[in-house]
Protein backbone atom coordinates (compact mmCIF):
# COMPACT_ATOMS: atom_id res chain seq x y z
CA UNK A 1 0.00 0.00 0.00
CA UNK A 2 1.26 3.46 -0.80
CA UNK A 3 2.56 5.64 2.02
CA UNK A 4 -0.25 8.20 1.58
CA UNK A 5 -2.81 5.38 1.95
CA UNK A 6 -1.14 4.27 5.19
CA UNK A 7 -1.21 7.86 6.42
CA UNK A 8 -4.90 8.16 5.56
CA UNK A 9 -5.77 4.92 7.37
CA UNK A 10 -3.81 6.05 10.42
CA UNK A 11 -5.67 9.36 10.44
CA UNK A 12 -9.04 7.64 10.06
CA UNK A 13 -8.21 5.39 13.00
CA UNK A 14 -7.28 8.36 15.17
CA UNK A 15 -10.45 10.18 14.10
CA UNK A 16 -12.62 7.17 14.98
CA UNK A 17 -10.96 6.93 18.41
CA UNK A 18 -11.51 10.66 18.93
CA UNK A 19 -15.20 10.38 18.08
CA UNK A 20 -15.71 7.34 20.30
CA UNK A 21 -14.00 9.07 23.24
CA UNK A 22 -16.40 11.99 22.73
CA UNK A 23 -19.54 9.87 22.92
CA UNK A 24 -20.17 9.16 19.24
CA UNK A 25 -21.21 5.69 18.10
CA UNK A 26 -19.36 4.58 14.98
CA UNK A 27 -21.91 3.07 12.58
CA UNK A 28 -19.65 2.45 9.59
CA UNK A 29 -16.15 3.14 8.32
CA UNK A 30 -15.12 3.47 4.67
CA UNK A 31 -18.72 3.11 3.50
CA UNK A 32 -18.88 2.97 -0.29
CA UNK A 33 -21.73 3.72 -2.67
CA UNK A 34 -20.76 3.68 -6.33
CA UNK A 35 -17.60 5.78 -6.63
CA UNK A 36 -18.31 7.68 -3.42
CA UNK A 37 -16.80 6.83 -0.06
CA UNK A 38 -17.56 8.18 3.38
CA UNK A 39 -14.68 7.73 5.80
CA UNK A 40 -16.74 7.54 9.00
CA UNK A 41 -20.46 7.45 9.66
CA UNK A 42 -21.23 8.21 13.28
CA UNK A 43 -24.31 8.68 15.43
CA UNK A 44 -24.90 11.12 18.27
CA UNK A 45 -28.09 12.52 19.78
CA UNK A 46 -30.35 10.92 17.14
CA UNK A 47 -28.27 12.53 14.38
CA UNK A 48 -26.24 10.74 11.71
CA UNK A 49 -22.90 12.43 11.10
CA UNK A 50 -21.01 11.85 7.85
CA UNK A 51 -17.32 12.52 8.40
CA UNK A 52 -14.54 13.18 5.91
CA UNK A 53 -11.09 12.66 7.44
CA UNK A 54 -8.09 14.48 5.99
CA UNK A 55 -4.61 13.64 7.27
CA UNK A 56 -1.39 15.50 6.51
CA UNK A 57 2.14 15.65 7.89
CA UNK A 58 2.52 19.39 7.31
CA UNK A 59 0.57 22.50 6.44
CA UNK A 60 3.02 23.62 3.75
CA UNK A 61 0.29 23.41 1.11
CA UNK A 62 -2.66 24.31 3.34
CA UNK A 63 -4.64 22.88 6.21
CA UNK A 64 -5.95 19.33 5.78
CA UNK A 65 -9.56 20.51 5.77
CA UNK A 66 -8.80 22.77 2.80
CA UNK A 67 -8.57 19.64 0.64
CA UNK A 68 -12.24 18.67 0.91
CA UNK A 69 -13.27 19.76 -2.56
CA UNK A 70 -16.73 20.63 -3.78
CA UNK A 71 -16.62 17.46 -5.90
CA UNK A 72 -15.88 15.39 -2.76
CA UNK A 73 -18.76 17.08 -0.97
CA UNK A 74 -21.13 16.15 -3.81
CA UNK A 75 -19.90 12.54 -3.75
CA UNK A 76 -20.47 12.41 0.00
CA UNK A 77 -23.97 13.78 -0.49
CA UNK A 78 -24.80 11.01 -2.98
CA UNK A 79 -23.50 8.33 -0.64
CA UNK A 80 -25.18 9.92 2.39
CA UNK A 81 -28.56 10.01 0.63
CA UNK A 82 -28.27 6.29 -0.13
CA UNK A 83 -27.22 5.52 3.46
CA UNK A 84 -30.13 7.52 4.87
CA UNK A 85 -32.55 5.65 2.61
CA UNK A 86 -31.13 2.21 3.47
CA UNK A 87 -31.21 2.98 7.20
CA UNK A 88 -34.64 4.64 6.92
CA UNK A 89 -33.28 7.49 9.03
CA UNK A 90 -35.91 10.14 9.69
CA UNK A 91 -33.80 12.43 11.85
CA UNK A 92 -31.20 15.08 11.26
CA UNK A 93 -27.87 14.63 9.51
CA UNK A 94 -24.63 16.58 9.58
CA UNK A 95 -21.46 16.71 7.49
CA UNK A 96 -18.23 17.09 9.48
CA UNK A 97 -14.55 17.22 8.66
CA UNK A 98 -11.86 15.90 10.94
CA UNK A 99 -8.36 17.04 10.09
CA UNK A 100 -5.40 15.19 11.52
CA UNK A 101 -1.87 16.60 11.55
CA UNK A 102 0.82 14.01 12.26
CA UNK A 103 4.48 14.70 12.88
CA UNK A 104 7.44 12.34 12.44
CA UNK A 105 7.24 11.25 16.08
CA UNK A 106 3.58 10.23 15.62
CA UNK A 107 2.34 13.12 17.73
CA UNK A 108 -0.92 14.40 16.33
CA UNK A 109 -3.41 17.23 16.47
CA UNK A 110 -7.08 16.73 15.66
CA UNK A 111 -9.41 19.49 14.52
CA UNK A 112 -13.08 18.44 14.45
CA UNK A 113 -15.11 20.82 12.33
CA UNK A 114 -18.79 20.18 13.00
CA UNK A 115 -21.31 21.15 10.34
CA UNK A 116 -18.36 21.85 8.03
CA UNK A 117 -20.46 21.97 4.88
CA UNK A 118 -23.83 21.25 3.43
CA UNK A 119 -23.68 19.88 -0.12
CA UNK A 120 -25.77 21.87 -2.57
Amino acid sequence: MATHNDLGKQGEGLAAQFLTKNGYEILDENWVYGKAEIDIIAYLNKKIIFVEVKTRTSVNFGLPEDFVSEAKQKQMELAANEYIEIMNHQGEVRFDIISVLLDKQNNYTINHIQDAFWPS
